[in-house]
């Protein structure tokens, strides 16, 4: 009776040793698994990082701004522009297309390169951007002050790199918001183009002869 004693609470023990080994083993599985998820975590970061980088924007900042990498945005790009010619046109175009789809974006990077490439306008994107007619503003954003509170566009290294929807427009205008004065010197003045979301693109008339 004692040996059958003995061995029940031996049977008892080794149960319970069992249970033992086996949570631990648990936790060592849930540990290494844990850890197996933190890295993809991490590698799709630091991809999505990459990834950013190759368009030109850098991760965001702690305030939730992105920040221009100029270097990489102009790697392969045919314009080499000082750093604040490049941070006024990313602001520019999204100022003026931040609604617009991505081909919205780069037309209206098109234009303001297009007008980089004319004799008729300034030798530098932030003269360009800035220029003033008569006291007026060539840009609504610049005007109403828009300019200065939007982030930046990533279509802008699609058009540094060569890529030109525009058919040579100089100028655009959206109908919509602009005020009677100003749209009818664009149509008294000016051809128009083609229109493509909610701006139309026009040249002028005596480059089309």
């Amino acid at each position: 009776m004692y040996k059958r004693a003995l061995s029940g609470l031996l049977a008892i023990n080794l149960i319970f040793l069992i249970g033992v080994l086996s949570l631990c083993r648990m936790e060592e599985i849930g540990r290494k698994l844990q850890q197996t998820v933190s890295e993809v975590h991490m590698e799709e970061s630091l991809l999505a990082d990459k990834e950013s980088i190759m368009m030109g924007i850098a991760s965001r900042t702690s305030s939730g701004q992105r920040v221009v990498d100029c270097s990489e945005l102009q790697r392969e790009s045919k314009y080499q522009l000082e750093q604040a010619d490049l941070e006024v046109l990313l602001r520019i175009v999204e100022a003026e297309a931040g609604c617009e789809d991505e081909d919205g974006k780069l037309l209206v990077a098109n234009v303001i390169l297009n007008r980089l490439n004319s004799e008729k306008f300034p030798d530098s994107i932030t003269e360009i951007v800035f220029q003033r007619e008569n006291g007026v503003s060539q840009f609504s954003p610049i005007a109403d002050g828009s300019y200065y509170k939007v982030s930046v566009s990533e279509a802008v290294g699609r058009a540094l790199a060569g890529e030109d929807i525009s058919r040579g427009a100089l100028y655009f205008a959206a109908r919509k918001y602009a005020d009677s004065e100003s749209m009818r010197w664009f149509d008294e003045k000016l051809t128009l183009l083609f229109r493509h979301g909610g701006h139309g693109f026009f040249s002028d008339k005596k480059a089309l002869q």
